[in-house]
Formats: C-alpha cells, sequence, structure tokens
C-alpha cells in the first residue's frame, strides 16, 4: 500500500505559482467550496486556483493530493495565492500546509481521510452527468441510522440509500447493496465524495438496474493500522479492519433487515467495496457465501498470491465459487492502481468475473464512482 501511494504521488502534475491576487477570469468555482467562498477555482485548461488568508503566516503551501506541497506566493494584504498546471479531472483531496502544520482549508467543505482534508472537484463535461442531480429523475433518500452492536458492546452509524418509491410502495420489498468506503476514510464516504445516491436515482430513473436499498457503513478501517510500541507501523495490515466481520454479520445486517423491508436471502444481497473496502468485500462475502450473492472489487487490494490459500481458498474451487456468486465484477483506473495483478493472477483459474478500466483516472473517486457505475447494473437480475 505505501508504494502505491508513492506511485500515485509520482503520476501527479507538477506545480505552479499564480502571479496576482484579483479573481481570476474564465474560472469556475468549485462545487466543493463551502457558501459565500470563491476558491479554489479552476479553468477550461483545468489548472486549479488556491487563495488564503494568513496574514501573520511565513510560509503556506498547498498539498493536492499527496504531491510536492506547492509554495503560495503572498501579497502586501497577507493574501496568499497558487496556480496549478492542468489536473485530471475528478475529486481531488488537499490541504493546507501553514507553518508547517497541516490544516483543511476553511474555503472548502471537510472531508475526512486519516485527517480532515479538503477538496477540490475538476468538472467532467456531460459525460459526468450520471453523478449529478437530474430534472425528471425521482430522488431517494439517505437516512442516517443509529444501532447498537452486540460484538463490540458499541453504538455505530450507518448511512442507508433507499430509492424514490421506497417511499410510497409500501408493500414491495428490495434487495440490498452494502457498500464500503476505503482506508482512513468513514461512511459518509460514498455519498460526499462518490455522490452514490445520484449515481443510484439516475441508474433506477432510467430502468438501468433494479430498485435497491445500499448500506454504507464505517468497516472500521479510519481506526490506526498499528498500535504503540509497534516496531513495523504496517504489522497491523493483516487484521486491519476485522473488527467490522463480526459487526457486519451479528449486527448490522440483521439490524437492516429488521428496520427496512429487504429481501433477506442471498440471491437478493451484494456488496462492494474500494481500495482497502474491497479486500473487506471479500473476506466478508467469502466467508458467509451462504449470504451473498455478488461481489464488486473497485481498486480492491485483494493482494492475491496464492489461490489455494488465499481467502480461504475459495478461489481455486471454480466450480463452487461460479455456482454461488452470480457475479463478481474487478474495476480499477489507471497510473499503478490496484486490480490488474489480481486479475493476472484469476486468468486461466476458471473463476468468472467481469472487469472494467476507468479511462483517465488513477486511485481515486472517479475511478470508483464510474465502477458503482458499471457494477449496479448487473444486481439482482
Amino acid at each position: 500500500m505505501k508504494k502505491l501511494l508513492i506511485l500515485l504521488a509520482l503520476a501527479q502534475p507538477s506545480l505552479l505559482l499564480a502571479q496576482n491576487n484579483d479573481l481570476p477570469e474564465n474560472t469556475k468555482r468549485s462545487s466543493t467550496c463551502v457558501p459565500e467562498s470563491d476558491f479554489p477555482r479552476y479553468d477550461d485548461q483545468h489548472c486549479a486556483y488556491f487563495k488564503v488568508t494568513a496574514p501573520d503566516a511565513h510560509k503556506v503551501q498547498v498539498a493536492v493530493a499527496g504531491i510536492q506541497p506547492l509554495d503560495l506566493q503572498k501579497d502586501s494584504l497577507g493574501v496568499w495565492t497558487g496556480k496549478t498546471t492542468p489536473l485530471p479531472v475528478g475529486l481531488h483531496y488537499y490541504s493546507l500546509v501553514i507553518d508547517g502544520a497541516l490544516v483543511p482549508d476553511p474555503s472548502t467543505y471537510t472531508y475526512f481521510t486519516n485527517h480532515p482534508v479538503s477538496g477540490i472537484e475538476i468538472e467532467e463535461g456531460e459525460e459526468g452527468n450520471y453523478y449529478r442531480p437530474q430534472l425528471g429523475i425521482a430522488k431517494g433518500q439517505v437516512r442516517s441510522v443509529q444501532y447498537y452492536a452486540e460484538s463490540t458492546k458499541e453504538w455505530r452509524r450507518a448511512l442507508v440509500y433507499t430509492p424514490a418509491e421506497y417511499e410510497t410502495n409500501s408493500k414491495k420489498r428490495y434487495p440490498v447493496l452494502y457498500l464500503q468506503h476505503g482506508m482512513s476514510e468513514d461512511e459518509t464516504s460514498w455519498t460526499r465524495a462518490g455522490l452514490m445516491h445520484n449515481i443510484m436515482d439516475n441508474l433506477i430513473g432510467a430502468k438501468e438496474c433494479v430498485p435497491m436499498i445500499v448500506v454504507m457503513e464505517s468497516g472500521d478501517i479510519n481506526r490506526p493500522v498499528s498500535k504503540p510500541g509497534d516496531t513495523n507501523p504496517f504489522a497491523g495490515f493483516a487484521d486491519f479492519g476485522k473488527t467490522f466481520y463480526e459487526v457486519m454479520i451479528q449486527d448490522l445486517i440483521p439490524m437492516i433487515d429488521k428496520t427496512f423491508r429487504t429481501k433477506t436471502d442471498r440471491d437478493h444481497r451484494a456488496m462492494a467495496g474500494l481500495s482497502w473496502g474491497g479486500r473487506q468485500t471479500m473476506e466478508i462475502v467469502t466467508s458467509n457465501i451462504d449470504k451473498f450473492s455478488y461481489i464488486g472489487d473497485f481498486s480492491g487490494a485483494l493482494l492475491l498470491q496464492n489461490l489455494k490459500e488465499d481467502f480461504g481458498g475459495i478461489l481455486s474451487r471454480p466450480d463452487e465459487f461460479n455456482s454461488k456468486i452470480h457475479y463478481f465484477f474487478i474495476g480499477y483506473g489507471g497510473a499503478g492502481d490496484l486490480g490488474p495483478s489480481d486479475i493476472k493472477a484469476l486468468e486461466g483459474s476458471g473463476i468468472k468475473f467481469d472487469t472494467y478500466e476507468s479511462p483517465g483516472t488513477a486511485h481515486e473517486f472517479l475511478t470508483w464512482r464510474r465502477c458503482l457505475r458499471k457494477f449496479v447494473p448487473n444486481l439482482f437480475k
């Protein structure tokens, strides 16, 4: 994982300085801006513009997508500005570095990774309409549901998407997709960064997928990998997020089936996840194959090494796997993203799976928005 993060950082474009503090002409305000904020912005070449007021600071930088921080220029009023070279389309996390302190930009909404960060959305053209609200498309709801997990003796929260018709078709029961986020994120990531509710509304409205409930939980992969005293900071990866597995089976699924009008058999239950959430998906589904029949792996950290040993060896038993799993999807971006090595490991194994490569993206949410769009139409049919 550490090697992947380094590769992704090196793949990002270099950054240049802005020459003045004026509002740049022919630029657009990022959709991530808080009310009454004009920055960050971007132009038609996808260059991003930043502006920070910090008159007492000695040095202000912007760290975009984990690359070498951009030094901003200060004017006589203490306003710092900077401009990037063209960025790829999509959502990019970033932080300010003010006199060495890593902080979110107060000009944008805050996102959660391993620390609070800001975001800038470099918008796609019309091809991005699938994740934008559309006139004439009925809107579902995303509910915040608190529940007590007996297995871990704690209160937890899940976000639950219900399709628009859920409110009016009171006798109908629905299949369920459990959708997991990636490392260091939380249960809000798929709605705030992934815009999954818009994707689902548009797919359902266009009759490209069946109406379904979507459940998003924390996955416990926003907790530290290492513990105090660990000499190897990555030693905890083997058990990373495993506290969620018992919660999922013993607490979350029963709560969802009790609270919502669900179809409770395995043929109407799917699971998908991005990055480490993809690994969690494979771990949970293959260990509970009596409860699931669909798998979605979006840039997932499957890290396949030996099919006879990985995930209980079920991938070395293609007849059993194929008879139980109705659809197995592996999607990924370019630029060294996770996915291709697992596909290579599965080639010739007899395991049936579908693949998708997101054009022009890497290990980022535009990849995973596209993966969700490709995956969901194949469910529950």
